[in-house]
């Protein structure tokens, strides 16, 4: 946390960890081209940053891991609000492996990470071997960094991309549906869609479920209790077009504002736009 109150008008919920202030650079100016076991390698020996536009056509994945007699509240989350939760694999307890990249290493494998004791951001490692424990239940969960390809195919510009920026995100005044200890606000991202490419967007996005679909708001972003698009409570904020319109989408950080809401004893997840390189093809997610 930054320490600042929210400006008038936003929620009072604390946010999920630290805001941004200036933009990150994209990990590699080749990232693109990378094959997703070259992008685990890279994060592997040190390598973090945003990791929109990496791998392009690969799968990426949030991740949350928490205890086991914590699994079955985060499972319920998850399927009570698949919106901004949709679940791409689970791992067993104390398991660092996934099958939708099989040899990698969920512990060393994503660019940065954040470890949560008692609900509060405890620190931010490239490298989580040290703090891992048997009894961890690793979440995999679907992140719209995925449809951004659909996105850019029909014609509508990836800000945050073009501008080497990672994507703004913004914890909204809509409350999650709970389930067992875990409670939350919907978190989301933001993109600026020129208004001729608006249906495009919606249409694309929405062929991928699995990755949060479609939209759950366009324009005005006080709607969703945001006051101020430049100040996003993580990622960075993006220069807009003179006629963009802010389109939302649900995210997958969503499950780090329940950590901050409902205080698990422990939890680690990926840092907010460092995600998990999949071997997984964005198309095999897409429903037609």
């Amino acid at each position: 946390m930054d320490g600042r109150p929210h400006p008038e008008g936003r929620r009072s919920r604390r946010s999920p960890g630290r805001r941004t202030d200036r933009p990150v650079a994209l990990v590699h100016p080749d990232a693109r081209a990378w094959s997703p076991a070259t992008a685990r390698s890279r994060f592997r020996s040190g390598v973090s940053g945003p990791t929109a536009g990496v791998a392009a056509g690969h799968t990426q994945a949030n991740l949350i891991a928490v205890p086991a007699d914590w699994a079955y509240d985060m499972l319920l989350f998850c399927q009570r609000n698949p919106k901004p939760c949709p679940v791409l694999d689970v791992t067993d307890a104390g398991s660092f492996g996934t099958v939708l990249a099989p040899g990698a290493d969920l512990r060393t494998d994503l660019p940065r990470y954040r470890i949560w004791r008692d609900g509060r951001l405890a620190a931010e490692p490239t490298d989580v071997t040290g703090h891992w424990r048997d009894d961890l239940v690793t979440f995999l969960i679907g992140c719209s960094f995925t449809f951004e390809w659909a996105l850019s195919a029909a014609g509508v510009p990836i800000r945050h991309v073009e501008q080497g920026r990672n994507v703004p995100m913004y914890v909204t005044a809509r409350e999650c549906r709970p389930a067992g200890r875990l409670s939350g606000p919907l978190v989301v991202s933001m993109r600026p869609v020129p208004p001729e490419r608006l249906s495009a967007a919606i249409r694309e996005s929405s062929l991928l479920p699995a990755v949060h679909g479609g939209p759950v708001h366009c324009g005005d972003p006080s709607v969703l209790g945001i006051t101020d698009l430049a100040r996003p409570d993580f990622g960075d904020p993006v220069t807009a077009g003179p006629d963009d319109i802010p389109v939302f989408w649900a995210c997958g950080v969503t499950p780090q504002a329940a950590v901050t809401a409902s205080r698990p004893p422990f939890a680690i997840t990926h840092a907010p736009g460092q995600m998990f390189l999949t071997d997984a093809r964005d198309e095999q997610y897409r429903v037609g």
